[in-house]
């Protein structure tokens, strides 16, 4: 039987609350943290644009990263720093979908790219007679191009889905809004909703996880058979691709475990924290982790800020 439901105008993240006077502080550290994102991801942009050396496939799907950081920043940060400083929670329809398509294509675009990193270090470990023939620079552009392509077709499925539901409610236990977190307001049959998003997410983590767990399996082989400088210089390439998968998997998979199940025994800030882990974590962590660890993009980060 079918329950009651309302056509529903916004929506009401019920996750925040009252932090008094603190509120101003807790928007200063998050209009920093932003601020940081902005300023890291960009030098390294544009240390990789302006530099010719730096146009090659190791440089260019790091650089992709990081314009995905700051397209998945923005969809957070500037509207997190309004509503610290709101005292009514309330978002219209249209912008919450629209923010879901910018967060979930953030995260989709994040694995790809990872994924697609990880083939080209096999190729350049494994295949290094053949490595320029097949990561020609159209081809890495190829890449990039399916990958945002990809993402944003799929969230739009994801949405059309959702958008159609009729709903019993409009609170959102989040900070931000969630596509899974409107599915369960829903009165309506959301079987095709649970089934897509399952096949969803696993495609979206699992699918590019496969790939890079195959890849790296398969340079481990190499590096074990071979010298102790061709270990070294496996090593030194492959580490901060390892620690920016790891450290995005660890905050996806958080996210998909407090959207998936209940969390009503785990405090409200732990629950914020965790929500908001890969989305502040991961646009810091990734221009710290390339910028320290590739030898190359951080000399020219020293020259150019020598310059100035």
């Amino acid at each position: 039987m079918m329950r009651n439901f309302t056509q529903v105008q916004d929506f009401t993240l019920g996750a925040y609350f009252d932090t008094g006077h603190f509120k101003y502080l807790l928007f200063m550290i998050i209009l920093c943290l932003y601020i940081l994102i902005i300023c890291a991801n960009v030098l390294l942009i544009v240390v990789i644009c302006m530099n010719r050396s730096l146009h090659e496939p190791m440089y260019l799907f790091p650089c992709n990263l990081f314009v995905n950081e700051l397209y998945g920043s923005a969809g957070l940060f500037p509207f997190l720093l309004l509503q610290i400083l709101s005292d009514v929670h309330n978002v219209s329809i249209s912008f919450c979908f629209l923010q879901i398509f910018h967060l979930y294509s953030y995260a989709n675009v994040e694995f790809c790219n990872l994924a697609a990193m990880s083939y080209d270090r096999y190729t350049a470990i494994c295949h290094p007679l053949q490595y320029n023939t097949h990561m020609t620079y159209n081809r890495v552009a190829k890449l990039i191009a399916i990958t945002w392509l990809y993402a944003s077709v799929s969230v739009l499925f994801i949405i059309s889905l959702s958008v159609r539901l009729q709903l019993c409610g409009n609170i959102i236990n989040k900070v931000y809004c969630g596509n899974y977190a409107i599915v369960k307001l829903a009165c309506s049959d959301t079987t095709v909703n649970n089934i897509y998003g399952l096949i969803y997410t696993c495609i979206t983590i699992f699918g590019p996880l496969s790939l890079i767990l195959y890849t790296y399996m398969r340079i481990l082989k190499v590096c074990f058979s071979g010298s102790k400088q061709t270990r070294q210089k496996a090593l030194s390439t492959c580490t901060p691709h390892l620690a920016s998968l790891l450290n995005f998997f660890l905050g996806c998979l958080f996210n998909v475990l407090q959207s998936r199940f209940n969390m009503n025994s785990v405090h409200s800030m732990v629950q914020i924290f965790l929500s908001l882990y890969f989305f502040i974590c991961q646009p810091l962590f990734n221009p710290l982790l390339y910028g320290l660890n590739m030898s190359q993009i951080r000399m020219k980060c020293k020259s150019l800020l020598g310059r100035k």
